[in-house]
């Protein structure tokens, strides 16, 4: 696995900033918000885009390029693979499945600005294909020589969660012997601030204390906040594997997606579909809410999200509900769009593997209405070996991971 996130660039640094409680969310630094009535977001800090490629290229890809290039090569060294000398035969045997829900509307929006406004000069010749989602794989396959399949997976934000699944399928169905998959996302720009502030879904009471602003479950909550960052991990078959000796951290047990078929935005009150996704990739698993130890929770901070979320968990779980922890990683880097479910699952990881659950920060006074165990502030010490991963999108989209330590 590899990550660079607005807590932390690299999976050491992401996991530590979870377990201490770290915001990533600050002042917007990255153009002017002085007029704009949401000036915070989650931007990822001090990194180094020119490391990730050659200069004359960052005019003419978009944000999204170089966070999924650096966390496809921690990934990849992570996993011990190294594409420099691989054989044809091998290269085609490795594959690409990116989630993104933006890819790449920031730059897309620049390139405009620069046709409409000026000065012309400065337009890449390559804004068509690189304002394409599925360049963005492309950018991946190209970088490492991968000649499998390259996708793109763009369902909003349940895009990552159904990218790793639909991996997973894959090499289960024996297309490829090794995927690169995970999500990416970088939303922070003026006109996509401005359309999501237009949905009234963006806080904008927190503006001077940005820390606090992503407060999922909290009886204060007003609306989520931006995030940007990359989650991309290296998949491959049990045994394949292991004949590598390569590190394991979990096995992809069980998958389950839904559509409330209700509205572009709203979720239904009734939390039928997000609990029925999360039902169904437990039956898929082969297993029973009581197997649950740790929830890593969808949590947007929005007023309707989280309430019906609590619901969805409480149909999925019945009365595990409320003895199973979970957590909100939203409430410590925002909310990243595609790269949600990517960003999440890390964090399950993460819970399994230093036997810390990631707080949900900011949860100082919670929604009666949201009444489960959101390990509120601080991380808590637990043993987690099944960890269920929920994700909702617009368009009523619910997606939900299981997932086991290896």
């Amino acid at each position: 696995m590899g990550c660079v996130t607005p807590i932390g660039i690299g999976r050491e640094a992401f996991w530590q900033g979870l377990q201490r409680g770290d915001s990533g969310v600050r002042r917007i630094e990255s153009f002017d918000v002085s007029n704009a009535p949401v000036k915070i977001a989650a931007e990822v800090p001090g990194f180094d885009w020119e490391a990730q490629l050659n200069p004359k290229d960052r005019k003419h890809v978009p944000r999204t390029v170089p966070l999924a290039l650096a966390a496809a090569r921690e990934a990849l060294a992570d996993a011990s693979l190294s594409t420099d000398d691989l054989a044809l035969e091998d290269r085609r045997a490795i594959g690409v499945v990116l989630g993104t829900g933006g890819g790449g509307l920031a730059f897309t929006e620049q390139q405009y600005q620069y046709w409409y406004v000026g000065p012309v000069q400065k337009a890449s010749v390559y804004t068509i294909p690189s304002s394409t989602h599925g360049g963005l794989s492309s950018e991946l396959s190209m970088a490492f020589g991968l000649r499998g399949l390259s996708h793109i997976v763009s369902t909003g934000c349940t895009s990552s969660t159904d990218a790793i699944a639909y991996s997973a399928q894959h090499i289960a169905l024996g297309r490829q012997d090794v995927m690169i998959s995970g999500g990416v996302d970088a939303p922070i720009a003026p006109g996509i601030l401005a359309g999501f502030n237009l949905m009234t879904v963006l806080t904008n009471e927190w503006n001077d204390e940005p820390a606090r602003a992503s407060r999922p479950f909290s009886r204060n909550r007003s609306g989520m906040v931006l995030g940007e960052g990359a989650w991309i991990y290296v998949l491959e078959e049990y045994e394949h594997a292991q004949r590598r000796g390569a590190k394991i951290y979990a096995e992809i047990l069980g998958y389950g997606a839904t559509c409330d078929a209700y509205h572009r935005v709203r979720l239904a009150e009734s939390g039928d579909e997000p609990a029925r996704a999360m039902t169904l990739a437990m039956q898929d698993a082969g297993l029973q809410p009581s197997d649950v130890d740790y929830v890593n929770l969808h949590g947007t901070s929005t007023v309707l999200n989280d309430r019906i979320e609590t619901n969805a968990l409480k149909q999925a779980l019945n009365c595990n509900a409320s003895r199973i922890p979970m957590s909100g990683t939203k409430s410590q880097v925002g909310h990243p769009q595609g790269a949600s479910g990517a960003a999440g699952l890390s964090a399950a990881l993460c819970a399994m593997h230093t036997g810390l659950i990631p707080p949900t920060i900011n949860l100082d006074e919670p929604d009666p209405e949201c009444d489960l165990d959101y390990v509120p502030n601080q991380a808590r010490k637990a043993d987690v070996e099944i960890a269920l991963c929920n994700c909702i999108g617009f368009g009523s989209k619910n997606s939900a991971l299981v997932i086991q330590r290896v």
